[in-house]
């Protein structure tokens, strides 16, 4: 049986880059701080997909917006760290992800 490779470009594409904010919160809570201009390569490096640069900064300054993350210069550079909401979204996104495995 053949499968179609259009339906999986677009899953890839939503549980890549439609859902970026979830690898950055993952990544900062395991560094516990990061520096954002190297963030590309590291999701690159640990989830497999590249995000554009431009795209890192919008999704940090969202998650920042919304309370998710808070930021501090570090002589000139800006370090992310995750706040208390941060990590109780991501356990709860974490825990969506395994029902929605463990169905399909």
């Amino acid at each position: 049986m053949k499968t179609n490779p259009k339906p999986i470009r677009r899953l890839k594409n939503l549980l890549t880059n439609g859902n970026l904010w979830l690898y950055l919160l993952s990544l900062i809570q395991r560094e516990g701080e990061l520096y954002a201009y190297a963030l590309d390569e590291r999701i690159e490096k640990e989830f497999l997909f590249r995000p554009n640069k431009i795209m890192v900064y919008v999704v940090l300054y969202k998650l920042e917006s919304e309370g998710l993350i808070s930021s501090e210069f570090k002589e000139r550079r800006k370090y992310y760290r995750l706040t208390k909401d941060g990590a109780k979204t991501l356990d709860s996104a974490r825990e969506y992800f395994r029902l929605l495995s463990a169905r399909l």
